[in-house]
C-alpha cells in the first residue's frame, strides 16, 4: 500500500518553535531529531523517491507558496478574504490548497452534494475529530454516526417544543431588561467607550447557561466580572482552531506530547473547562431535574434524564456553549457594526417596529410570535450574516474517491471545505451588488423570503442543518430591537497604536471574532437619529 506522508517542512519547524519558552526548546529539538531519525529510518525508500517534492516544500504552486509564506497578508487583512478572492476568480468556484490537502469550494452545487446528496461520504471525519477532540470531545459538532444521530434526535425533539421556545424567550427577555439595558444606560451616562463584542459574549454566555443548564454565571452584571470559565473557553476555541491551520498535525501533536507552547496553554484551559463543566453537572443534580422540578425546562435537565455518563454530558455542555455563545455574539457584533455604517437600515428597522409594536419605545416584545412579524428585521439579520457569517467555513473529509458536480476530483482522505464567507461575496449568487449591505434582497412584497440554503449555508444545510437556528435568530432579533429602540450606537475611534480599518479584522478561532473588539459610544435614541423613519419602508 502506498505510504501517505503528511507535509512536514521548514515552515512546519518554524511554526513548531513559535511561542515556546527557551527552556523547553532543547527538549523539543531533541524530540524532533529523534522523530525525524525514526521517520528516515523507517520510510527511507519512500522518502527518497519523493525527495523532489520535499525540497520544494511539497508544492511550488503560487497559492500554496502564498499560504506557506503568508504572502497573502500583503494584500488582504484576513485569510478568509484571500480565500474569497481566489474562489471568485476560479471558473468552478473551487480551489485547492495542496499543502493542506484541502479542497475549498463556494459552488452551491458542490455544497448540496456534500451536505445532502452524498452526505455519508463527507462526514466530519477522524482527522477533524482529532483536532477538536480535546476541546469538544464527543459533542454533537465533533462526531458522526450513531453518537451524532442520538444527540441530534434528542436536541431536535426538545428544541421543537413550544414550552422550551417560550422558556428561551423569557430567558432572553430577562437578560435584556435586567442586565443588558442597564449596562448600556450606565455607559451612556458615563460617556465611556464600550466593547460591544465583549458585552454580547457576556450576554450570550449568561443566556445559554440559563437556557441550557438552569444556572446563572452573571457575567453581564454591571461590574462586568471576569469569568475564568469564559476566558478558558475563548482560549481553548482559539488554540483548537490554530491546530487546524497548521501545515502538519505533527506540529501540535509533538507540542502536546511534550506539553509545551500553545498545547500547554490549551491543556490548562481545557482542564479548567472540565472542572467547571463537571461542577455544573453536580449542581444540576443537586437542584434536581425531574419532570416536577422547578428547573425542569433547561436543556441539560432533559439530557440528564437519559444520559448518566458525566464525561459525555460535559462534552454536550461544551458543544451547547460553542453553539449558543460564540455564534450569537459573533452575529450580533457584525450586525451592529454594519448598522453603525448604514443608518438608513437602522431607521427602517425602527419604522417597522413602530408599525408592529407601537411608538412607545419602552414597550417590550410580548411573545415569540410578535417577533416573527418583523420581516425587515429578519431580512437585515440574514443580510448581515450573508456578509459576515459567524462560522466562516466548515470542513468535511472525503471517505471514498468522489467527483463533485463541478467536475473536481476529490481523493479519499482529502479535506473538503465549503466557505459561506466567500459565497456571500459571489456575484453569480447575489448579483453585482453582492458586496453591499442591502436587506431588501431578502424581501418580496414586504415579506421575508428565505434563500436556497445551499447558496446560503450560514446555518449549514441538508441533514446537518443547525438545530438552534430559530433560537439564535430569536436572540439576535430581540437584542437588536430592544437596543435600537432605546439607544443609538456609534463606532468609537480605534485604541492607540491601532490602525483604522474599513472592514473588520478577525482573530483565529472557531467562530468569527473582531480582533480589536467593537468599540462604541452609546447615545440616546432621539429624533435626530430617527429622522429617516419618516420615509416608508422600501421592499423589493
Amino acid at each position: 500500500m502506498e505510504l501517505e506522508l503528511e507535509s512536514f517542512t521548514l515552515c512546519t519547524l518554524m511554526q513548531l518553535f513559535t511561542n515556546i519558552p527557551f527552556g523547553s526548546t532543547l527538549c523539543l529539538s531533541l524530540a524532533i531529531i529523534i522523530i525525524t531519525l525514526v521517520i528516515l529510518t523507517t520510510f527511507s525508500s519512500s522518502l527518497f523517491l519523493r525527495w523532489p517534492k520535499i525540497i520544494t516544500f511539497f508544492c511550488s504552486c503560487e497559492t500554496c507558496q502564498a499560504y506557506l509564506t503568508s504572502g497573502w497578508s500583503k494584500t488582504f487583512d484576513n485569510l478568509c478574504d484571500w480565500y474569497a478572492h481566489l474562489l471568485r476568480n476560479s471558473p468552478t468556484k473551487t480551489i485547492h490548497i495542496h499543502v493542506l490537502r484541502n479542497t475549498i469550494t463556494a459552488n452551491p452545487d458542490n455544497v448540496e452534494y456534500m451536505l445532502k446528496t452524498r452526505f455519508h461520504n463527507f462526514p466530519k471525519g477522524k482527522t477533524f475529530s482529532t483536532i477538536l477532540g480535546d476541546f469538544l470531545g464527543r459533542g454533537i459538532f465533533n462526531v458522526d454516526g450513531e453518537s451524532w444521530s442520538f444527540q441530534k434526535k434528542m436536541a431536535s425533539l426538545e428544541l421543537s417544543k413550544n414550552s422550551i421556545r417560550s422558556f428561551a424567550f423569557e430567558v432572553v427577555k430577562f437578560e435584556i431588561k435586567d442586565r443588558l439595558i442597564p449596562l448600556l444606560v450606565l455607559s451612556k451616562q458615563n460617556d465611556c467607550v464600550l466593547d460591544l463584542q465583549d458585552v454580547f459574549k457576556r450576554f450570550s454566555f449568561d443566556s445559554i447557561c440559563r437556557f441550557s443548564f438552569g444556572l446563572d454565571p452573571m457575567c453581564l452584571e454591571l461590574s462586568l466580572p471576569i469569568s475564568e470559565f469564559a476566558m478558558s473557553f475563548d482560549l481553548a476555541s482559539k488554540l483548537s482552531a490554530e491546530r487546524a491551520m497548521s501545515v502538519s498535525p505533527l506540529i501540535w501533536k509533538i507540542k502536546r506530547f511534550l506539553n509545551v507552547g500553545s498545547e500547554k496553554k490549551l491543556r490548562k484551559a481545557i482542564k479548567m473547562i472540565d472542572i467547571l463543566a463537571r461542577e455544573v453537572i453536580r449542581q444540576r443534580r443537586k437542584m434536581g431535574f425531574s419532570s416536577i422540578s422547578p428547573h425542569k425546562d433547561d436543556l441539560l435537565s432533559r439530557f440528564m434524564r437519559t444520559i448518566t455518563d458525566d464525561t459525555y454530558l460535559k462534552d454536550i455542555i461544551v458543544s451547547f456553549l460553542l453553539a449558543g455563545r460564540d455564534t450569537v455574539a459573533s452575529a450580533l457584533t457584525s450586525f451592529f457594526w454594519l448598522l453603525a455604517k448604514h443608518p438608513e437600515v437602522e431607521s427602517q428597522i425602527l419604522l417597522e417596529a413602530e408599525q408592529v409594536i407601537g411608538s412607545d419605545y419602552n414597550k417590550d416584545l410580548t411573545s415569540y410570535e410578535e417577533l416573527q412579524q418583523l420581516h425587515y428585521l429578519q431580512a437585515a439579520a440574514n443580510e448581515s450574516m450573508r456578509l459576515y457569517p459567524p462560522i466562516q467555513f466548515d470542513s468535511k473529509f472525503c471517505l471514498e474517491d468522489d467527483v463533485l458536480p463541478d467536475g473536481t476530483f476529490v481523493k479519499r482522505g482529502t479535506r473538503v471545505t465549503y466557505h459561506p464567507y466567500a459565497m456571500g461575496r459571489l456575484e453569480e449568487i447575489w448579483g453585482s451588488d453582492c458586496f453591499e449591505f442591502r436587506p431588501e434582497r431578502w424581501l418580496k412584497e414586504g415579506l421575508f423570503c428565505p434563500q436556497n440554503p445551499f447558496k446560503y449555508p450560514v446555518f449549514q444545510a441538508g441533514i446537518r442543518v443547525c438545530l438552534g437556528k430559530e433560537m439564535a435568530l430569536l436572540e439576535l432579533k430581540s437584542v437588536a430591537l430592544s437596543l435600537l429602540r432605546r439607544f443609538h450606537i456609534e463606532l468609537a475611534a480605534p485604541p492607540p497604536h491601532h490602525h483604522h480599518h474599513s472592514t473588520p479584522r478577525f482573530s483565529p478561532g472557531l467562530t468569527a471574532t473582531f480582533s480589536c473588539g467593537l468599540r462604541v459610544k452609546v447615545r440616546e435614541q432621539g429624533t435626530q437619529q430617527r429622522q429617516h423613519t419618516t420615509q416608508p419602508l422600501h421592499h423589493s
